[in-house]
């Protein structure tokens, strides 16, 4: 083939301005396929969707690397930006596409709440690709009906996707199918790799005999090329009869490879080995220490060994990423030459580092002499964290790799315990870098992964709380009708916990959580009842705060019910709590809200009563608000009883409470004291 080539998206390839070596040719075709009509176009079967590009090729032959660069030819004509995905984990697995639209999302900045369902997840993608005219690159395509999933109806986007073959069922699709280098482009990817052009030119034939059996494809050209660099002393004629020595073995990849690793030190090889249990095929040298038992020192000096070599790929401030052309490679030899337990070591020691550097990204942002700080302050200086930005970014960073340790600590199922520890971490310092709405989202997989630990391992206050944390998300983005099964589910979880006071905390907390999404869906009846279940139970425990809370949400829910008589019971009940805890402007509330109560049952004189008594708790509270909004509550209540000149002197008494600050605006106030009951929101965080 003429003209092809590799980005050197070969490892290094930026820092050592290797630039792009050919691929003209298919860079001038895939450009062309954009406006050309696709086959079923040209079939009479147009079709109103964005235009698919595919980048066909096996593993090694540089289909990603052409893939980037093409889309950054063609950027400037996206003004929407190049937004990525990977589709296929490293190991192999297929990726959620729930989880593949939300990346995608984050890349458009488009938010994506919590608990989304996938269905809207990618109509929200592919709506975003419309709206901004983007260019989707969609990196290991495993089937085409991920592909259709994320393909916008609109022809003004495009989409960049790469695969190992063909994908059938994609509409107006040309496979842009690529295979090895030509000759000349194989022998400079290998010289450069080498480090000396005239190493290579000097035996052009051994050079060409080389990058015959490297099969011309970019990823085995680079691992041979590393090879030679670390043997500057053997010639390119012993390197191709090296590779010669597995030539039984079909794949070129594979042939180098095994050149590769069969010439690395012994403690090397071993923690070669080690690299794909790396979550995301993200190195450092904190996970290596942790993965290997070594120093820093030795962690690092390896990690650029192995960069060399084109065992790694760097990505900047001291991270790598393992290519993952390599990963099914270096696994089948670990999985083979290393004993299952030493395998699990390894992991166990990984996420135990990982799980130190979490808690230290936390506590950097605790209070000076705290114990939190305390602790951080004693760990040695490489796990620590010289400023709160140096711990947020390393969070950013490395959030998709901590996210995938998190999912495959639990998936591993041997080592529960340091997988609950390391999710605990990563939800506290995700909760310690960011806001509240920027994290629910991966709150909510980490409280899904809690579920499944605890419900694998019968911890039923676990599994009680994971379900309270994803109903509560659930109700905070506006699906009380989905939070409703979780409530109860975590009820039955509580149920089953054997410590009583415990047992009574969680069944407490689910009925209140019950109790408030029937309100937030306008049940009032059921809402009280779970309220008053909740009820019970604290009363038996004797917390009078938590009992006049709940009196003050039964009221709440009974008055939205204009079941006044039960809520004039359920508000003088929270009243009396109130003043037993000697909460003055709490009391002034109650009592407000009793007034009210008293109003609608059609005793407006006992109203004025209450109205008088609530003032003066306003006032010994100090509440200027609640005193302005009762004043004009009587003023109202007069009125209606024919008493307008003491109306009138209860709306002066009013006028300089709310001179400065204004939020009353006739007799309905935010403290309460309107006439439109609303029951308060009942999410129990």
């Amino acid at each position: 083939m003429t003209d092809q080539a590799v980005r050197s998206s070969v490892p290094g390839a930026a820092a050592t301005g290797e630039g792009w070596l050919g691929r003209e040719r298919e860079l001038e075709e895939l450009r062309a396929d954009v406006e050309r009509a696709g086959l079923d176009t040209l079939g009479g079967r147009p079709a109103a969707r964005a235009r698919v590009l595919l980048i066909a090729g096996q593993p090694g032959s540089g289909r990603t690397a052409l893939a980037e660069e093409f889309a950054r030819q063609v950027s400037e004509e996206y003004p929407g930006g190049v937004v990525r995905a990977a589709l296929t984990e490293p190991g192999g697995s297929v990726v959620p596409l729930e989880r593949v639209a939300r990346q995608l999302l984050e890349g458009l900045g488009v938010p994506a709440p919590a608990g989304t369902a996938e269905d809207e997840l990618l109509q929200a993608v592919r709506a975003a690709v419309h709206e901004r005219r983007a260019l989707l690159l969609l990196d290991e395509v495993a089937a085409a009906e991920q592909l259709l999933e994320l393909v916008p109806d609109h022809r003004g986007a495009l989409v960049v996707a790469t695969a190992e073959g063909p994908l059938t069922g994609v509409p107006d699709v040309r496979p842009c199918t690529i295979g090895g280098l030509d000759p000349r482009s194989a022998v400079t990817l290998l010289s450069r790799r080498a480090g000396s052009e005239i190493r290579i030119t000097v035996d052009p034939t051994a050079a060409r005999r080389v990058a015959e059996l490297c099969g011309m494809q970019p990823a085995a050209l680079i691992l041979v090329g590393g090879w030679l660099a670390a043997h500057p002393q053997v010639s390119v004629l012993e390197a191709a009869r090296a590779l010669a020595v597995h030539r039984d073995e079909p794949r070129a990849l594979v042939r180098a490879f095994r050149l590769v690793m069969d010439a690395l030190p012994r403690n090397a090889a071993r923690l070669a080995r080690l690299l794909p249990l790396a979550p995301a095929g993200f190195v450092d040298a904190q996970l290596v220490s942790g993965l290997a038992g070594c120093s820093l020192a030795a962690a690092r000096a390896a990690l650029e060994d192995f960069a060399r070599l084109g065992l790694l790929r760097p990505v900047g401030a001291g991270a790598h990423t393992l290519p993952a052309c390599l990963h099914p490679l270096l696994l089948e030899v670990a999985e083979r030459e290393e004993r299952p337990a030493d395998l699990t070591l390894a992991r166990a020691r990984m996420w135990e580092r990982t799980v130190r550097q979490l808690r230290a990204c936390w506590a950097i942002t605790e209070p000076p002499g705290s114990s939190a700080r305390t602790e951080f302050d004693a760990e040695p200086a490489a796990i620590r964290f010289v400023s709160e930005e140096a711990a947020e970014r390393w969070l950013r960073s490395r959030l998709p790799a901590l996210m995938a340790a998190a999912r495959e600590a639990v998936a591993d199922g041997e080592l529960d315990t340091l997988a609950r520890r390391l999710i605990a971490g990563l939800a506290q310092a995700l909760a310690a870098h960011r806001s509240p709405g920027e994290v629910e989202p991966d709150q909510y997989r980490l409280h899904e992964l809690v579920l499944r630990v605890a419900e694998r391992r019968e911890l039923h206050a676990e599994r009680s709380a994971a379900l309270l944390n994803l109903g509560d998300l659930d109700v905070s983005g506006g699906r009380p009708a989905q939070a409703l099964p979780r409530y109860r589910a975590a009820l039955e979880a509580a149920r089953r916990i054997a410590d009583e006071p415990d047992r009574d905390r969680a069944s407490i907390r689910s009925m209140t959580s019950l109790g408030g999404t029937y309100g937030e869906l306008g049940d009032w009846a059921r809402a009280a009842d779970w309220y008053g279940r909740a009820l019970v139970l604290v009363q038996t425990g004797g917390d009078i705060a938590a009992g006049t809370a709940l009196q003050a949400r039964i009221g709440a829910v009974q008055m939205c019910a204009g079941q006044w008589t039960e809520a004039l019971a359920a508000w003088r009940a929270a009243a009396s709590g109130h003043r037993r805890l000697r909460d003055a402007g709490a009391c002034a509330h109650a009592l407000s809200e009793v007034a009210r109560a008293q109003e609608y049952a059609g005793r407006p004189y006992e109203a004025l009563r209450t109205c008088q008594e609530a003032l003066k708790w306003a006032e010994q509270a100090g509440d200027r608000r609640m005193r302005a909004a009762l004043h004009l509550r009587l003023a109202d209540t007069l009125d209606r009883l024919g008493e307008h000149g003491t109306a009138q002197e209860h709306r002066a008494s009013a006028e300089p409470l709310t001179a400065a600050d204004r939020p009353v605006e006739g007799s309905d106030s935010a403290a309460g004291a309107g006439d439109s009951p609303a029951v308060e929101s009942q999410s129990m965080g």
